[in-house]
């Protein structure tokens, strides 16, 4: 459905404006023979899979440009594309009223997607048979007489691209109509020589996909090859990509722990992680200005991340002072450069199966609390004199030192209970031991989803 993308100036990372033009294809043999066939208009059909595709788009939180272009709203501008061409002598019409473009009129320039040198498209006409290298002509002008970035499959630079190339070219009466060619590779099944396609039936629907895995998932997936490559599919890729993606959230989380006072770390060598920081903004730049080579900005950010979690290594105590800036400044890029990337580490609605991790993280967290107060719990039997009989009498005290880890605990379950966890303690008669007592007491309320 989605058949062309065009860009006017580049992207906000180099901080300039971009203006995002993406072409639908609505109208083709094979739409008008599906409508025949399921018997609607070619115009419904259309507008159907036009909606799936945003839809699928929106899942996986692709923006989207700044405007459709659909063919079927630009007839009279491609009609009006075509005579011009005409007018300007670079195609000519048959008796049976088709036009087609003669390549040789624009010199060598045709092939230059591909380098054929101009040696394609020669007119050759005989007894009125036209060569095959010749084509019908498919108009496509939406920028005036120059583009910055062009995009599409790779199966799409020849002819396709070649030709909107010659047509343009000839239209605007100009020696280079487009900047820059983005051609992506295709995107296999593991295993697989053809590419994914609906025709070919071997595809995995959005929505099924996103049952297994996250839109951050995807982009990471993506992130790990070169556009211009081909990708392979398969559970081993995506859970690579997981496992990128799951260490840079747990730096985040690391780093902002320190940066909060709740991690105890060994002394920061601070210097060293500024230059690695300077170092890391300045390579990842330059890759992304490479032909945005996307594997080598993630390998040299992955490795930031490294560095960092060599010197997040908890301590028993501070031995030196904390240095919570650089961390800081090391979570604000990570996290903006991800977000240039459309990783959005901030949302919370993409923690894998969170519902059931929560619960779990919840129930360790309790039983975590009622080991520790079994513990503070036991006692010291200390003995005593009866004053009227004079016998001994055996009291049973809380140990004196650990009296503060059942404040934690009651501190505990006090501060849980505004988010949405109750810690109820059960009180049975007090003839049990301590010990009984901990087994019995302590039982959870949880309150799915307010975490």
């Amino acid at each position: 459905m989605s058949d062309l993308t065009f860009c006017k100036g580049s992207y906000p990372y180099f901080e300039i404006n971009v203006i995002h033009v993406m072409v639908i294809t609505d109208i083709d043999d094979k739409i008008i023979q599906r409508s025949l066939e399921q018997n609607i208009s070619p115009t419904v059909l259309a507008r159907m899979h036009e909606e799936e595709f945003k839809r699928d788009m929106q899942a996986l939180r692709v923006l989207p440009p700044a405007v459709y272009m659909r063919v079927t709203d630009n007839i009279p501008q491609i009609v009006a594309f075509v005579e011009r061409i005409i007018g300007n002598g670079h195609v000519y019409v048959t008796s049976q009223g088709n036009v087609y473009f003669d390549t040789q009129s624009i010199g060598d320039r045709y092939g230059k997607l591909v380098n054929l040198g101009g040696i394609v498209g020669e007119i050759i006409l005989c007894n009125g048979n036209i060569h095959k290298h010749l084509f019908a002509l498919v108009c496509s002008s939406v920028f005036g007489s120059q583009l910055d970035i062009h995009s599409g499959g790779i199966d799409l630079a020849f002819p396709h691209h070649e030709n909107e190339i010659a047509q343009s070219e000839a239209y605007h009466q100009c020696e280079q109509w487009g900047n820059y060619f983005l051609h992506s590779g295709h995107l296999h099944l593991k295993g697989s020589v053809e590419k994914m396609s609906k025709s070919l039936k071997n595809y995995v629907t959005i929505k099924d996909f996103l049952e297994s895995y996250t839109a951050n998932e995807f982009r990471l997936f993506c992130l790990l090859t070169r556009y211009r490559s081909a990708i392979d599919y398969s559970d081993a890729s995506m859970n690579e990509a997981r496992s990128t993606l799951s260490t840079i959230s747990a730096f985040c989380h690391t780093a902002q722990a320190y940066m909060q006072g709740h991690l105890q770390c060994q002394p920061i060598e601070e210097g060293i992680l500024w230059e690695r920081l300077s170092a890391t903004q300045s390579s990842v730049r330059k890759a992304l200005a490479d032909d945005f080579d996307t594997p080598k900005a993630v390998n040299v950010i992955m490795s930031l991340i490294h560095h960092g979690n060599c010197q997040l290594q908890p301590a028993t105590k501070n031995n030196g002072p904390r240095c919570p800036a650089v961390f800081g400044a090391m979570l604000s890029y990570v996290r903006e450069i991800m977000a240039v990337f459309g990783v959005d580490l901030l949302d919370r609605k993409e923690v894998h199966d969170s519902s059931g991790v929560l619960n779990n993280v919840v129930e360790e967290l309790v039983h975590f609390r009622s080991k520790v107060r079994k513990f503070a719990l036991s006692v010291e039997d200390q003995a005593s004199q009866n004053p009227q009989t004079g016998s001994e009498i055996q009291k049973r005290h809380p140990q004196p030192d650990r009296v503060p880890l059942l404040k934690v605990c009651d501190a505990l379950r006090n501060n849980l209970a505004p988010l949405g966890v109750h810690i109820k303690v059960r009180f049975l008669p007090i003839r049990l031991s301590a010990a009984e007592l901990l087994k019995e007491n302590s039982w959870l309320l949880y309150k799915h989803g307010t975490l």
